[in-house]
């Protein structure tokens, strides 16, 4: 069994291509020179200096840095952030509400805005204060001499009371995020200078990536104004975009035939147990409910030359969410994630183990020990029980087949008389009803079709099918100027012969 399913390579293609040729345009002086005039309307200090600062997986950071400070400003990049203007709403308001209400580093926002609001109307931006810091935590953590192209995992050397000293920086975070409460499940909309309401849906990485390489419809999301007050409906919800994303993919969601019944039952059962309230106690059934962030990891963690933290940022995909998403201990902890560990799924939960009992040792010298209710012991329980798998489950949606067969399936459905995660979907068969078995056998003929046709059928949003459509109209004009010089020349050719054949006469 393959550790995920594979993204759809045409998409892929398709969205690394876009973002690629969009973000050519900041070597041009022209477009830089806008912007850098933008910031300093804005903002000033002494003896500035403009230059690009980092591309991220979804946006382009550009810096004003001056003697005494530096100001960012950050695009999201077409063809990989597919809610751009959502996305920015959505991260100015949960950046402001951790600065009100948590002690966790942030940049302060200067400036905020749409596309139209933007120099040479890029895109939605957000202008803010530069973080200092002389490293990150992923460098802290990361195996010495990473290349950076290189996917990083922890230091299997680094020495126990360091690690202990970087986890419990990360840990006294995690406390700060886990105490703001909220009475339903979605995105935060900033009210007014001190108060923050639940207002829009929870927009998510994993929908970001779905419709990006998974190819699901926008329309199969979940409405922009949709807000969950109970766990289970948005538990629910989750669970069928899987199997949206399994009849949507157009290209290399399955291998075989066998390999699709095996995907399709999977997310039937899964959405079975949410529909069910089986995946979750229902004593949290109905909140409070906490602050979540989908990207908070490691390479998002500043440090300063102390390892205290100076800054996090990369806020965008950030909302109120179930409590055991919280609960659920972070698997970063490794840096890599299970499903791209080099050894195996169960390779990973050993190191990880080892390395969570060092990270809640860490997070209970943080914790009020008067408190009766602790982080620490959730997270245990999380992941002595199992929970821990079921919330990954329904965050990393192309990760789900191998969690769902290796650490969920048993838990709830008993034992299998075969060891292979490929073939105990034989034995779960019998569970699904006749109407499931017949939508089965279609969706599998429809997806070996679509195997031998390398379509693409993609839903982006409207800047990035702007660019694609920009970027089309120039490989267009530039062919056809190449055709037409590539006749020009044969032209040329031509008369010469015939001028040297008159020649010969």
């Amino acid at each position: 069994m393959e550790p995920q399913m594979p993204y759809d390579d045409v998409a892929w293609e398709q969205s690394d291509d876009i973002s690629d040729n969009w973000l050519l345009q900041f070597r041009d002086i022209e477009v830089k020179r806008p912007i850098a005039h933008f910031i300093l309307r804005h903002d000033s200090g002494a003896d500035p200096e403009f230059t690009i600062l980092r591309k991220g997986g979804f946006n382009i950071t550009l810096q004003m840095k001056y003697t005494y400070s530096a100001t960012i400003i950050r695009f999201p990049q077409p063809g990989t952030a597919l809610f751009p203007e959502e996305k920015v709403k959505n991260e100015v308001s949960v950046m402001r509400f951790i600065l009100d209400q948590t002690s966790i580093p942030v940049p302060f926002i200067l400036l905020s805005g749409t596309r139209d609001e933007s120099p040479l109307k890029l895109g939605p931006f957000i202008m803010m204060t530069h973080i200092e810091h002389t490293t990150s935590m992923y460098d802290a953590l990361n195996w010495p001499g990473c290349p950076n192209e290189d996917r990083g995992s922890l230091d299997p050397n680094i020495d126990e009371d360091r690690l202990g000293l970087l986890y419990k920086e990360l840990a006294k975070a995690l406390l700060q995020l886990f105490k703001p409460e909220f009475p339903k499940i979605g995105s935060l909309d900033q009210v007014d200078d001190f108060s923050w309401e639940v207002n829009s849906r929870p927009l998510s990485m994993n929908m970001n990536e779905l419709v990006r390489l998974g190819t699901l419809p926008r329309s199969k999301l979940p409405s922009k104004d949709t807000i969950f007050k109970t766990t289970s409906s948005y538990i629910k919800s989750l669970a069928q975009l899987n199997i949206q994303h399994l009849i949507h993919q157009r290209n290399d969601a399955v291998e075989s035939a066998d390999d699709c019944r095996r995907k399709f039952i999977a997310r039937q059962l899964f959405y079975k147990l949410a529909r069910e309230k089986k995946l979750f106690l229902a004593c949290n059934e109905n909140g409070p409910f906490k602050l979540w962030c989908d990207d908070f990891r490691p390479a998002n963690v500043l440090l300063n030359e102390d390892l205290h933290i100076s800054g996090v940022v990369d806020w965008e995909f950030t909302y109120a969410a179930p409590v055991e998403f919280s609960y659920a201990p972070p698997w970063w902890l490794l840096i890599e994630k299970p499903e791209f560990w080099s050894k195996g799924l169960d390779d990973w939960t050993r190191v990880f183990d080892r390395r969570l009992k060092t990270f809640l040792t860490a997070m209970r010298q943080c914790e009020d020990k008067h408190a009766q209710h602790k982080l620490s012991d959730e997270m245990q329980r999380s992941w002595e029980s199992g929970d821990f798998w079921v919330v990954y489950a329904i965050l990393h949606s192309f990760a789900f087949d191998a969690i769902y067969w290796q650490k969920i399936d048993q838990r709830f459905f008993g034992p299998t008389e075969t060891d292979d995660p490929n073939e105990a979907w034989k034995e779960r068969l019998h569970l699904l009803d006749k109407n499931q078995k017949s939508e089965m056998e279609l969706l599998v003929t429809k997806k070996l079709w679509e195997m031998d046709d390398r379509e693409l059928a993609w839903g982006p949003d409207e800047y990035t099918e702007e660019y694609r459509q920009e970027l089309r109209g120039q490989r267009a004009k530039k062919e056809q100027e190449e055709e037409e010089e590539l006749a020009r020349a044969e032209e040329e050719e031509a008369r010469e012969a015939e001028a040297a054949r008159e020649n010969v006469l």
